[in-house]
């Protein structure tokens, strides 16, 4: 997300529009720029995750920040939580449009992650209640809740299509355009140039993810296991189950499992290039594939356990698992680097679809950003604005 996000900027940058970013304080040492204002926060767990407390301090602190900027004419909230009630309390008090894209599944994130999840989702709730002063009851569930936020947007957009449908049919917004996460047109144009790898004798997989429980790790390296196939693993990124996992890929034989930790977002993108296939393993927690967009675009095809990611993708350019199985996983592993040890996997011609490529989301977003201006300008003439439904 902190990717798309940054590269959504440079982009609009590019086309002559001036970006703001608000976040919480960055963490650890940090390059200075001008384009961010970061607020006080609090550490929230392990990593990069940081907290904001709402409210008037962290009100008057964000509006003197941006008092010395033009004035804003949208308000683009990308957060569900600290972030996305600063941003509404932000606009709100400036009068301009919000445009809110979802970027997580909630419902399945904190069922996930949280210990009582039930609790944590009424405290969310009740939070959102008293700092945003909807004068409903506190939402107890993750749609009611992300509606209670959309009540006062003027656009959603949603990075898939299926978590796109998926965000209408529970009632959080009526009509969401689906903007993918894009990748950097220059970028792509100088791997594509490099010349992709014929077929290997031992194919090599890609596997780029947080290290925690709804990403898979640990069943993927299971399939691994079951599989019996003779790859190269490469495993890009962190988290807590870093040390589970490094015991569990030691107990492999027949693979060559390596850890790479994190990697920078253009070599992450150079060895999406250079691998045979990417892997991804999460089910019903993904709302967009942005490493399977990457890799589409160069050349690279995919595996993937979560059809729904894979109803974005082209005809041919993917393996997709038969069910939710950790055996499922494995024979489709199986089947995938057999398929690429004989040159008869997906063939992209060496680059896949150009939709992908920034340039032509970053055109989308303006233009749902031109939809946002043009609606709140029709509520002022006619007195009305965005609140909460019946």
């Amino acid at each position: 997300m902190q990717t798309s996000v940054r590269l959504q900027r440079q982009f609009l940058e590019a086309s002559g529009h001036q970006v703001t970013l608000v976040s919480p304080a960055l963490r650890g040492r940090q390059p200075k720029d001008d384009g961010i204002v970061e607020l006080s926060s609090v550490p929230l767990g392990p990593g990069e995750y940081s907290l904001c407390v709402p409210g008037r301090a962290t009100d008057r602190a964000l509006h003197r920040a941006m008092a010395a900027r033009p004035p804003v004419d949208v308000v683009h909230v990308q957060a569900d939580f600290w972030q996305a009630v600063i941003g509404y309390r932000f606009a709100a008090a400036v009068n301009a449009p919000v445009v809110h894209t979802m970027h997580n599944r909630l419902d399945v994130g904190i069922e996930a992650t949280m210990p009582f999840p039930g609790l944590v989702q009424h405290a969310f709730g009740a939070l959102q209640r008293r700092f945003l002063d909807t004068g409903l009851p506190a939402a107890r569930d993750a749609w009611t809740y992300l509606a209670r936020f959309t009540d006062r947007a003027e656009r959603v957009t949603a990075p898939s299509s299926h978590f796109g449908q998926l965000l209408q049919e529970r009632g959080v917004f009526d009509s969401v355009d689906v903007v993918s996460n894009g990748l950097d047109d220059a970028v792509a144009l100088e791997l594509l140039g490099v010349p992709k790898p014929g077929p290997r004798t031992r194919p090599r997989l890609a596997w780029v993810g947080r290290f925690s429980a709804e990403k898979r790790l640990l069943p993927f390296l299971e399939a691994v296991d079951r599989s019996g196939i003779d790859a190269e693993i490469h495993i890009f990124g962190d988290g807590g189950q870093r040390r589970a996992a490094e015991v569990r890929a030691a107990g492999i034989a027949h693979a060559e499992v390596v850890f790479r930790g994190k990697v920078p977002y253009r070599r992450m993108l150079a060895e999406l290039r250079d691998a045979d296939a990417l892997v991804q393993t999460s089910q019903g927690f993904e709302t967009q594939g942005m490493t399977v967009f990457e890799a589409l675009v160069l050349g690279t095809p995919s595996l993937l356990s979560d059809h729904r990611i894979a109803a974005d993708l082209p005809e041919g350019s993917h393996w997709t698992t038969g069910d939710d199985s950790v055996e499922a996983l494995a024979a489709t592993l199986a089947q995938a680097v057999t398929e690429l040890r004989e040159g008869t996997g997906p063939d992209l011609g060496g680059a896949g679809s150009g939709h992908f490529l920034q340039s032509r989301q970053t055109a989308a977003m303006v233009e749902v950003y031109r939809r946002a201006l043009a609606g709140h300008a029709t509520r002022a003439r006619s007195g009305a604005a965005p609140g909460p439904r019946p």
